[in-house]
């Protein structure tokens, strides 16, 4: 089945209400603009948004904040966001704090398949609230769980006509957590190039169709990750504007008691 997505605004289009959305970056290093504004101009409502942070008082993920369509916001930091103290302070938004390398570790094992974990970090204080706690060799550790969205929104610096990403130096960041975590991922990509000419840093293993179009180029890809635990459907665009690619990826995560359930609706 072909399907061809003309802008960032279509390719978030089946964004649900009150989905878990996963955003990469850090600050504003890495940020998918394109996809934010288009979330925005959706105006769905209820969102509970997972990222390092919340951008700042005039950039990134402020832009949902100010338009009311965030309910909880789940970072590692929240400063230089004007916007995001007020919600906060009032008590209109819901802040979850998590210790950045503990977020990171909750996306990589949710993309993966991993239900949860146990770490150092947190142990006695307000982290470990309402958590499971265990003693491994002496040491307490604390249990937390992996975490996946409906959608996940990333940026990368070059894809290719089959899908496959490259990030750039610090941009990087937590573009590549964010994008493995996402049931439906959209990559903001700066440039297209020709298949085979990048050493991608995320990979589409099976291409079943290819359609190039003058500042289009629309793809369905099919990729096995982790053996038959997850099956990948990547669609892919060159924005009207030439300016974007957007990649969007569908993964059906196996649901059996062997992988365990991943997703967390309510991630709090």
């Amino acid at each position: 089945m072909s399907k061809v997505i003309a802008d960032a605004r279509s390719a978030v289009a089946d964004l649900p209400e009150g989905a878990t959305l996963l955003v990469g970056g850090f600050g504003l290093c890495g940020i998918p603009e394109e996809l934010i504004e288009a979330v925005r101009g959706l105006g769905r409502t209820g969102l509970t948004i997972v990222s390092n942070n919340a951008g700042t008082t005039e950039f990134g993920l402020v832009q949902l904040l100010r338009n009311k369509q965030v309910r909880k916001v789940m970072a590692s930091y929240v400063g230089e966001n004007d916007v995001f103290e007020a919600l906060m302070l009032s008590g209109t938004l819901d802040v979850e704090l998590v210790p950045q390398g503990t977020l990171a570790e909750r996306l990589r094992a949710g993309g993966a398949g991993i239900p949860g974990f146990y770490t150092a970090t947190g142990v006695n204080t307000m982290v470990a609230t309402g958590k499971e706690a265990r003693e491994f060799d002496g040491r307490e550790y604390i249990l937390e769980r992996g975490i996946t969205g409906e959608f996940a929104l990333v940026h990368a610096w070059k894809g290719d006509t089959e899908g496959n990403l490259v990030y750039r130096k610090t941009a990087r960041n937590f573009n590549p957590l964010v994008a493995m975590a996402g049931r439906i991922t959209v990559a903001e990509v700066e440039e297209l190039v020709p298949a085979g000419e990048l050493d991608p840093d995320a990979k589409a293993l099976l291409l079943e169709r290819a359609e190039a179009r003058p500042l289009r180029a629309a793809l369905k890809l099919s990729a096995a990750f982790g053996g038959s635990n997850a099956a990948l459907v990547l669609t892919a665009v060159f924005a009207v504007s030439g300016a974007v690619l957007i990649f969007v990826v569908n993964r059906l995560w196996d649901t059996s008691p062997a992988a365990g359930e991943v997703h967390i609706p309510d991630v709090g």
